[in-house]
């Protein structure tokens, strides 16, 4: 591995989360073995709900977008402190909080129960995981000392081996296989990738775009860019895009520098590829910069999470260009603390 695209970062990276980005082959090795151990067997249900926030819900999310048409039941991401009003007893509830102790996830987990609907937690422990025992609700185990948010590895792999136990897709744990080790043999190249989009990028406020595979990378794109490079990211899909925000970009004059990233994918939509090369270029003129990146590998999990490390890293190289360390996210835990204090009143 090239240290050399790797230095600044590891400069101000004081808790070492560069580290766990570049960790995310044996975080999903070891997610298998942990849901293998788990022991749970086959659950009776139509769909899948996956509940979480923030860097535990990204997870869910990028398992469905693997999975796509293999599905044959629902998986629904739960980003709320409540279930759908359509939810039914028959739809297993995938509760996954880091920490275990997310407000919103506790509260789906109690919002589960008193639908009637069967329960599975992933979590590290906290108040999440002493419900779950109570109640008699498997656990799926999951180490601490990371970050939340680059816990993705986890989450991601337990999401989709989760989804297979309820027969809602068959399982993908060759591929989940394949695509670490794939991960670990182009790592330099990743690495050195995310130097020159992050050189590009450097000094504008980043417009991530994703397509069908992809939509839910440019989302874990921007919130890493908000988290570790303490800055603002923004992020929208194609072909909807092109049917509200391209107009945004005629008011280039007025506006702050902004660029554009398009992520596809060889599996894409032909019209959404010719779609994605028209936008980016009627919108370059008034861009600081805009890039078009192709994921790269065989499968569509390998594509996936070659994008999730890509994204990773460049947050990590935009965090030390501007001599920031990734780690602290001094405003949530703000927020967290004057929510607990708050009487309501």
């Amino acid at each position: 591995m090239s240290e050399d695209h790797l230095a600044a970062i590891r400069e101000v990276d004081g808790s070492g989360e560069l580290d766990d980005v570049l960790g995310l082959p044996d975080q999903l090795a070891d997610a298998l073995w942990r849901v293998e151990t788990a022991s749970i067997g086959k659950i009776e249900a139509n769909g899948l709900a996956v509940c979480g926030m923030g860097g535990s819900g990204i997870g869910g999310a990028l398992a469905r977008a693997a999975l796509g048409s293999r599905l044959t039941r629902p998986l629904r991401i739960v980003r709320d402190y409540e279930l759908a009003p359509w939810a039914t007893p028959d739809s297993l509830v995938l509760c996954m909080s880091y920490s275990g102790n997310t407000e919103e996830t506790l509260a789906c987990f109690e919002g589960a129960e008193a639908l009637g609907a069967p329960r599975l937690v992933a979590t590290t422990g906290g108040a999440l995981a002493a419900a779950a025992r109570e109640a008699g609700v498997p656990v799926i185990g999951i180490p601490s000392g990371l970050q939340p948010r680059a816990a993705v590895g986890y989450m991601f792999a337990i999401a989709a081996q989760v989804a297979a136990l309820t027969d809602a897709t068959s399982p993908i744990q060759t591929e989940i296989d394949g695509a670490a080790a794939w991960l670990t043999e182009n790592r330099d190249s990743i690495v050195a990738r995310s130097a020159e989009v992050a050189d590009a990028l450097a000094g504008s406020i980043p417009l991530i775009y994703g397509c069908n595979l992809t939509v839910p990378v440019a989302y874990r794109w921007k919130t890493q860019i908000n988290e570790n490079a303490k800055q603002h990211a923004f992020t929208h899909s194609l072909p909807e895009l092109d049917h509200n925000e391209i107009v945004g970009w005629e008011s280039r004059a007025e506006a702050p520098a902004f660029s554009a990233v398009f992520l596809e994918d060889s599996d894409q939509h032909p019209r959404e590829r010719q779609r994605a090369r028209l936008t980016a270029k009627l919108i370059e003129p008034g861009a600081h910069a805009v890039l078009r990146i192709e994921t790269e590998g065989d499968t569509r999990t390998a594509r996936i999470l070659w994008g999730v490390m890509l994204g990773d890293l460049v947050s990590l190289q935009l965090a030390a260009r501007s001599g920031l360390d990734p780690a602290p996210i001094a405003a949530i835990d703000r927020l967290k603390a004057e929510l607990d204090a708050d009487d309501g009143s």
